[in-house]
């Protein structure tokens, strides 16, 4: 393939829109598979991305890939999807997977999962966001993440602590990030509140505290803000800056934010996504010496790990032909990198080759054992202190994945920013009431059509 049918995405798709519903065939009898690219890639993407479409065009010689630019949006893929615009290999977060399962707006492929290699190998805990009621997968998990508690191990020794021994209870990260202000001058904790950025924390908080901040029964979502968890989440933080005065003197943190002033070591601890050391060496140059993470401590009944990731999908108008040679492209491009051994030393090579990080420690899609398989394979390409890693991948795997709400996420998250830096910034911050007003506006949310 040419890369100048990227270019023409737009006019490729526009050309197939006719076939969709049906098998579409190029006139030598080719089975024409849309997939989807991510607009706005630079350059050095496309080319990559261009590059694996040759490489599977060249193993699989009666396919013809048609990109086309798809991003997600929860409230056009009905329209999309009535009009025929989607693509054949479409992808979205954790978070819809079983509502487009259980309203059939995706293709049933679960046979054609179940015939891959490695079908019985996926994590169980993140095949569930693709999987029906009866555990037939019918979206296929590509990429999966996990919330982590990200410390610094210089601050931890500057502090008198042990950085071997992280916190492994919420107790225990009070009085460590007390002691680390005490003893460094930095703030021993710090929470992102903006952009979103601080709902998405307080919901893994009250997550990590055994609430939820919806439920649903049916097509009806009920917000749960205003909860014993959400309050506990919300106490915690007011004691750590109020009482311990452990949390530095910035609230209004944002993702670069923070990410700056931790990897700068002005940040004892704090809260993000597992995987976000190869952000931080990428962004931040965070020198590996300074770098822990180390598995959320959960306390509760139903306490989990707020996670999300990505699912790659078929058109639900698809039809045999047309699903399973996009299989064969999920499966090629998305798959085989974290499962086979050739493919993933060729991606770990080319991936250390262009300075980014390698051995991150992503929530797996696959098992334990296939995990551990794939770190062998790609040893050598190994550029990360996995050891400092170690207190977050010894647990990953035993901690129970909750996924991320799925309705009004984003606007719901919105709400919690101002409740969180009202916590942080006024020592009389009245939580209850806070959070009856957030319920309030959430639901509303949830309410509209």
């Amino acid at each position: 393939m040419k890369s100048s049918k990227i270019a023409a995405v737009c006019l490729c798709a526009a050309a197939l829109t006719a076939c969709s519903g049906g098998d579409a065939t190029t006139a030598d009898g080719k089975t024409v598979v849309k997939v989807s690219i991510e607009p706005g890639l630079d350059q050095g993407a496309v080319a990559a991305f261009t590059a694996r479409v040759t490489q599977f065009e060249t193993a699989n010689p009666t396919i013809d890939l048609v990109p086309q630019e798809f991003k997600w949006d929860a409230t056009t893929f009905t329209a999309q999807l009535a009009g025929g615009t989607l693509p054949d290999v479409l992808t979205m977060p954790f978070t819809d997977g079983r509502g487009l399962i259980e309203r059939r707006q995706i293709a049933d492929i679960s046979d054609l999962v179940a015939g891959l290699p490695y079908a019985k190998k996926f994590n169980p805990e993140v095949a569930k966001a693709g999987s029906a009621d009866d555990g037939k997968m019918w979206a296929i998990p590509i990429a999966a993440h996990g919330q982590a508690l990200h410390y610094n191990r210089t601050l931890f020794k500057q502090a008198g602590l042990d950085p071997d021994k992280p916190p492994s209870t919420w107790d225990e990260i009070r009085v460590d990030a007390k002691q680390i202000a005490e003893k460094t001058g930095q703030a021993g904790y710090a929470q992102l509140t903006t952009d979103n950025t601080g709902g998405w924390v307080l919901a893994t908080l009250d997550y990590a505290f055994g609430g939820r901040t919806e439920q649903l029964a049916g097509d009806q979502a009920t917000a749960s803000l205003n909860t014993p968890q959400m309050t506990r989440a919300l106490q915690t933080i007011h004691t750590m800056r109020w009482d311990d005065n452990s949390m530095g003197a910035n609230f209004l943190y944002d993702w670069n934010g923070i990410n700056q002033d931790f990897a700068a070591g002005r940040i004892g601890m704090y809260v993000s996504g597992g995987g976000n050391y190869g952000s931080l060496k990428a962004q931040n140059a965070i020198k590996a010496d300074d770098y822990g993470v180390t598995a959320l401590p959960l306390d509760g009944p139903d306490a989990g790990v707020l996670g999300g990731g990505t699912l790659a999908a078929v058109n639900a108008k698809a039809k045999d032909a047309t699903k399973a040679a996009a299989v064969k492209w999920i499966d090629f491009y998305y798959l085989r990198k974290q499962a086979d051994q050739a493919a993933a030393v060729a991606d770990a090579k080319t991936t250390a080759d262009s300075g980014e990080a390698v051995g991150s420690p992503e929530l797996p899609v696959f098992d334990k054992a296939t995990y551990d398989q794939r770190m062998g394979w790609i040893a050598q390409y190994v550029n990360v202190p996995v050891k400092q890693m170690t207190p977050y991948t010894d647990r990953m795997f035993a901690q129970p994945l909750v996924p991320e709400p799925t309705r009004s996420t984003q606007q719901v998250y919105g709400l919690l920013d101002p409740v969180a830096q009202k916590v942080l910034t006024d020592r009389g911050a009245d939580i209850p009431a806070l959070l009856a007003d957030a319920q309030t506006q959430a639901q509303a949310l949830l309410d509209r059509p």
